[in-house]
């Protein structure tokens, strides 16, 4: 009986190589988000690891462009290894070079407020921040005339409602409020319902990022206005000093949010109670008299 032999291709190590360190790549990015968004450990360490992966993930996609070279000279076997590389790859780099992209003409800055003279102070979250955080002090007017020249539109509401109205309105908002469908809801730290000439309105939460989970503070203000109630709003973040516009994003749609909350307010009116029938004057009354008579 004769056999036959099927002669097979050597594989290319090159693309071997490139899978097995975006497969690694992959489980450490992925290892180090859930580390972030359950809050394990510190944030530091798992930026460390996730920088770590992306760098890996830059490796096994040149990796896999010289295998597909190889291949495609010596004709070896190993392209479904190389695309699954160059895949993986590609799918761990592509946030961060979106963010690359959008990040290139916006100001290194990671703390955005709508009153940079007498910015709102953390007070509750500035005791939960961890020591290796971001400080609490709002930067300075540096940092206030970057973000005017990137973000003019962010500014604070003036409105006529009244404090409390105002006050109850951003409380709303901020309990139900989150970044995107991937972030879970801001969780409120404190909560302090203005009083007339005794104390401002407080409401000070912790914001989560869409992906990571990174945690961010917001804190809302309002203050009594002639004219009404002002709110003031401010978002920072803990750990870099470049927020990506994440912090503006947030603020503005805080305020916008709030704003139609206020407006919601002013819709819903009580019914009108009924208007009571008029009774008869004293004409009506006596014709009314003398008919009676007649009959």
């Amino acid at each position: 009986m004769n056999r036959r032999y099927i002669h097979s291709e050597p594989n290319s190590r090159l693309a071997i190589w490139a899978r097995r360190m975006a497969g690694f790549a992959f489980a450490a990015a992925f290892l180090a988000m859930i580390v972030v968004r359950s809050g394990m450990l510190e944030v530091k360490p798992a930026l460390a690891t996730l920088g770590g992966a992306l760098a890996i993930a830059v490796v096994a996609l040149l990796l896999a462009l010289a295998a597909f070279a190889v291949i495609w000279m010596e004709g070896l076997a190993g392209m479904r290894a190389a695309l699954a590389a160059m895949a993986i790859s590609l799918l761990l780099l592509a946030y961060p070079a979106y963010l690359g992209v959008r990040a290139y003409r916006l100001p290194w800055i990671y703390d955005i407020t709508t009153d940079p003279i007498d910015p709102p102070r953390y007070e509750a979250l500035a005791r939960a921040r961890p020591r290796d955080a971001n400080p609490v002090i709002y930067t300075g007017l540096y940092t206030a005339e970057q973000q005017r020249n990137a973000y003019p539109d962010i500014g604070p509401i003036g409105t006529s409602a009244t404090p409390a109205n105002a006050y109850r309105a951003a409380l709303t908002v901020m309990n139900k409020h989150k970044d995107s469908f991937l972030a879970p809801y801001w969780r409120v730290i404190e909560a302090r319902e203005p009083v007339p000439g005794r104390r401002e309105g407080r409401i000070e939460a912790v914001a989560y990022s869409s992906l990571m989970g990174f945690r961010d503070d917001v804190v809302v203000r309002v203050r009594a206005d002639p004219e009404g109630a002002r709110i003031d709003a401010r978002s920072s973040s803990r750990y870099g000093t470049f927020d990506f516009g994440t912090n503006a994003s947030r603020v503005r749609r805080l305020m916008n949010d709030i704003e139609d909350a206020i407006r919601n307010q002013r819709n819903e009116r009580p019914p009108a109670p009924p208007v009571a029938k008029k009774g008869l004057n004293k004409k009506d009354q006596g014709k009314r008299a003398a008919e009676r008579e007649r009959r």
